[in-house]
């Protein structure tokens, strides 16, 4: 594993400093290089809690995944560089109101001026750090912010056109270890109630927008304004590789 082959994959030229502003460019680079994906929870390939199993899927094999694949990976890029962060746990809330598997989720916590949450594997979702202290940060995927609901717990939330305030997840910022997601790991790849085992999702962030292939839709966002096309199953190896530069075997 090196680092060098990692920045080399997420278009990052050189290790600048250990600070905010590299913070951002790592994850912004991240989130428009590596596509977060399930492919291989859809063609029943194990995902095991292995960093070194993810390096060689995503940064030499040219792939993606989910939670924890891409933030398991990027602690590891973080923690090498010599960034003080953490691996914490969310629970996702869902566009229904209820609350998915608690604390299956695997996002990140990094210690700079202050704490902050940086997340590369959620999908459509902020692309920089967010602080724990409600300020907003707006992308082009929206603005959002990150509210204390109560000790070590914390909302992570994006507004809607109302303004009003949508609840994404909610994170517990103690720290975890990797293996402390086995559970809520083979249950996302085998369990016939996971949002993951019922379609492909593909999707990946632009410099104005994201591309996301759902079942049998591909979805382009840009500036807000979004298309969405049909696609055949004979369509879709082609347009992995268009989209996302995927080569599956």
């Amino acid at each position: 594993m090196k680092i060098d082959q990692y920045l080399q994959r997420i278009g990052v030229d050189e290790i600048i400093a250990i600070n905010l502003e590299y913070l951002k460019q790592l994850q912004f680079r991240h989130m428009l290089h590596i596509p977060f994906e399930n492919l291989d929870v859809i063609c029943h390939v194990p995902i095991p809690l292995d960093v070194e199993t993810y390096y060689e899927k995503v940064v030499l094999n040219h792939r993606g995944g989910f939670c924890y694949e891409l933030n398991g990976l990027f602690y590891w890029l973080l923690q090498n560089l010599g960034f003080k962060s953490r691996l914490v746990s969310g629970t996702i809330n869902r566009p229904d109101g209820s609350w998915a598997l608690a604390g299956s989720h695997a996002c990140l916590i990094v210690e700079i001026d202050q704490p902050y949450l940086v997340d590369v594997g959620f999908g459509d979702s902020a692309r920089t750090p967010l602080p724990l202290t409600g300020e907003t940060r707006e992308d082009v995927s929206g603005i959002y912010r990150v509210v204390k609901v109560k000790e070590n717990i914390y909302d992570l939330q994006r507004q809607k056109d109302s303004y009003e305030w949508d609840t994404l997840y909610r994170i517990d910022s103690r720290p975890k270890k990797l293996t402390a997601f086995a559970e809520a790991c083979h249950f996302n790849q085998t369990s016939p109630k996971s949002h993951f085992t019922q379609r492909e999702i593909v999707s990946i962030g632009t410099m104005d927008g994201r591309i996301t292939l759902s079942g049998n839709s591909l979805t382009i966002t840009n500036n807000g304004k979004k298309e969405k096309v049909p696609v055949s199953v004979a369509e879709k190896t082609s347009i992995l590789e268009k989209y996302f530069q995927i080569r599956l075997n």
